[in-house]
């Protein structure tokens, strides 16, 4: 034993040894090649003290990256994340300097802007080195994948013998779009878990498949909030949409406001009286909500309350940059891709590409966050969690959902996407080999998306204008852009610590008698503010007598849903169609095109307390799977019609299956108790656990008075 230890301390000396060579072979080429950077008196120097003074100088930037750049990191905790990022070379320059400053030598003069490059060929360099040296030691690599990608340490996992869990959101890809991707060769690592299953042509090596693909279908709200919500908590009970107003409270809910995100997860752990997925021994990493996990980082729903221990939604921003090599590399790839978006969006208006939405402002530095920052942040901390022995994973990368907002769910910058999106599958099969437990990977979706220009390009106005019209009302000549509903520009507010509430979702109407129109992608919802409860087509007619026919006959709506005081609800279509929710299954009428299912769904949103006195789902093209969104968005989901119902579940064939033969997955509550049967099967944690929903209500409440007294503190 005592051998094998000091044969591991002089590995690691050796390894050290070549990294500081290879960093002042580096340090002694870029003095060569910058004229602001010299090594040398001005009268000059041997060979042999330049070295020396370059050795020096590599050896103390190498000892103050690795000691005072994560107390550096530390001490800026009160800088927004988003900011720290783009405070990486400065930081990065600003230790070279002070290393220059303390070289014994007396030697080494480099101009502060030169020093930021300098600093960042050097950290990137000794990173690639000391990667290169460790992948030939197992147990090396596997504490360096350890130290850098994980917050929590312990000596031993609670099941250290039985698999873990890991369920990896690829957020928005969809069923079709992940099975083209995989015939196109886009995406290896998912092809060879495919190969010989599934449609996948069979390997040459007559190899089987490992995973299965399933599709499964969503509900009305094909999005985000209902989606995960239903996956980690097992309800998706009143959320109609992505945003919605309520009534009672006389608030617009919105799924990626901290606020209406926390609010959505305690009524879920009312409803189910169930903790979460996560409850025991898991950990939740990028998402909207916890799932009951003990370990949360960037969990939105938790964004809201004041710093402290139990508030780590943030921390792994921290916890990632804390490593030099980790934030150049990032830092990099960030610039990187501010550069290709800009690129491709002037690529695609030079040749008028149709459809096309604006891409100019902040949005390349937001798709810059959602495609490598979060997505660079959130695999650190699963890797750090598999090597941690932790027993359930669940992660979202929103990068697809945000491009193919933009771009298309088609196009090649989203594809693009999906081949960066595979190399971080690829990633965590590998730290799987190190981790303490043998672990099963878990791909999934939480929705699709449908393709199609927007409804405003296409008619020159907004549903708000259209629903104004109806009502009689003035409307305005410009029709105002409706806000993007992208989980990563929430993302980003929240790591800079900007209000995520947007003024005219907060506000409330200043003639109270004016409707409240809301888009969720092709979903649209009206509520009229002034009525306590839901209104009645028999009250709607009375009230405002051409609305509901003026949206029912518009060429861009599909259908309609209100509430009927003979028949409880009824779907409203073109040419006077009206199909009570009873007569669904036999009539579908405005339905018929929307497929099966969709009057499932409609029905279950039609029960929920706070459904919009107007639901309006566009028009939906079968032919092309083109929809009309009533945001600018080219690639939308939130309603019914085509790809963006149809998400995926991606899953090991050493675990049961979805569902049995001739059975389809539907909803996202199915697919939480689908891997609560999993992690059964794995002696995971057995959910729901009474004591734990029991406890979590508690902490929810807790939490709730918590945020009562900041809030009136403030």
């Amino acid at each position: 034993m005592r051998g094998v230890r000091w044969r591991r301390i002089a590995s690691q000396i050796g390894r050290s040894v070549a990294v500081w060579a290879v960093s002042t072979v580096t340090m002694l080429a870029l003095a060569g090649l910058l004229p602001d950077f010299q090594l040398q008196s001005a009268d000059g120097d041997s060979a042999t003290r330049i070295a020396v003074t370059a050795g020096c100088g590599a050896g103390a930037f190498g000892l103050l990256s690795a000691v005072v750049w994560p107390l550096l990191v530390r001490l800026l905790l009160l800088v927004p994340a988003f900011v720290l990022g783009l405070l990486v070379f400065f930081l990065n320059g600003s230790l070279l300097l002070l290393a220059l400053r303390l070289n014994p030598s007396g030697r080494g003069v480099v101009a502060p802007e030169t020093a930021v490059i300098v600093a960042a060929v050097m950290s990137a360099v000794a990173s690639a080195t000391g990667a290169a040296l460790a992948v030939r030691d197992d147990e090396a690599y596997r504490r360096r994948l350890h130290r850098l990608a994980t917050r929590s340490r312990r000596a031993q996992p609670p099941c250290p013998t039985a698999p873990g869990l890991v369920c990896v959101q690829l957020d928005g890809v969809g069923h079709d779009v992940l099975a083209d991707a995989v015939r196109k060769g886009l995406m290896p690592t998912v092809g060879r878990w495919l190969t010989g299953g599934d449609g996948i042509p069979p390997a040459a090596d007559g190899s089987r498949p490992t995973h299965r693909l399933t599709p499964w279908r969503t509900d009305w709200s094909s999005q985000t909030g209902a989606s995960q919500l239903g996956i980690l908590h097992g309800s998706t009970f009143d959320v109609p949409a992505f945003r919605w107003y309520e009534k009672d409270r006389g608030e617009v809910m919105v799924c990626n406001r901290p606020t209406s995100a926390a609010e959505l997860q305690r009524r879920a752990v009312r409803h189910t009286e169930d903790g979460g997925l996560l409850a025991v021994d898991g950990a939740s990493r990028g998402n909207l909500f916890s799932g009951g996990a003990g370990e949360q980082a960037l969990v939105l729903s938790i964004a809201t309350r004041r710093r402290g221990r139990e508030n780590r939604s943030r921390a792994g921003y921290f916890a990632y940059f804390s490593d030099p090599a980790n934030a150049v590399r990032t830092a990099l790839s960030f610039v990187a891709e501010v550069a290709r978006e800009i690129g491709q969006s002037t690529r695609a208006r030079l040749r008028r590409q149709r459809p096309r939405v604006g891409r100019g402002g902040l949005y390349p530095f937001v798709r810059a966050f959602a495609t490598v920052v979060e997505r660079d942040v959130v695999v650190a901390a699963v890797m750090g969690d598999m090597l941690a022995g932790r027993t359930c994973v669940y992660a979202d990368l929103v990068a697809y959902d945000e491009v193919a907002h933009h771009s298309g769910p088609h196009s090649r910058d989203a594809e693009k996407v999906l081949q960066r999106l595979d190399r971080s599958l690829a990633l965590l099969e590998r730290v799987a080999e190190h981790a303490p437990r043998p672990y099963r990977i878990v791909v999934l979706s939480d929705h699709g998306q449908s393709p199609g220009e927007t409804f405003r390009s296409r008619y020159g106005l907004n549903l708000g204008d259209l629903v104004r019209a109806g009502c009689g009302l003035p409307v305005p000549r410009r029709a105002e852009r409706t806000r993007s509903g992208a989980e990563a520009r929430t993302a980003v507010r929240a790591a800079l610590r900007r209000p995520v509430e947007e003024e005219n979702e907060r506000r409330r109407p200043a003639r109270r008698r004016e409707p409240i129109v809301l888009a969720s992608g092709n979903l649209g919802l009206i509520s009229f503010p002034d009525v306590p409860h839901r209104m009645t087509k028999e009250e709607i007619d009375a009230r405002h007598p051409a609305l509901l026919t003026t949206l029912a006959n518009h060429p861009g709506i599909g259908f309609l849903l209100v509430r009927s005081e003979e028949h409880d609800g009824v779907v409203l279509g073109a040419y006077g169609a009206e199909i009570p929710l009873a007569r669904l299954d036999d009539e579908p009428g405005p339905l018929a095109r929307f497929g099966p299912g969709a009057a499932d769904a409609v029905r279950r949103t039609h029960s929920f307390p706070h459904t919009a006195d107007i639901m309006v789902n566009s028009a939906y093209d079968p032919a092309d799977g083109e929809v009309l969104a009533f945001e600018e968005q080219i690639g939308s989901h939130g309603g019914l019609g085509g790809d963006q119902s149809q998400p995926f579940l991606l899953s090991p064939r050493d675990l049961s299956a979805p569902v049995a033969a001739g059975e389809r997955l539907t909803g996202a509550e199915q697919i939480h108790h689908v891997l609560r049967r999993w992690l059964n099967e794995l002696n995971g944690p057995q959910v729901p656990l009474p004591t734990t929903a029991t406890t979590a209500t508690e902490a929810e409440k807790e939490n709730a008075e918590r945020e009562a007294e900041a809030e009136r503190a403030a």
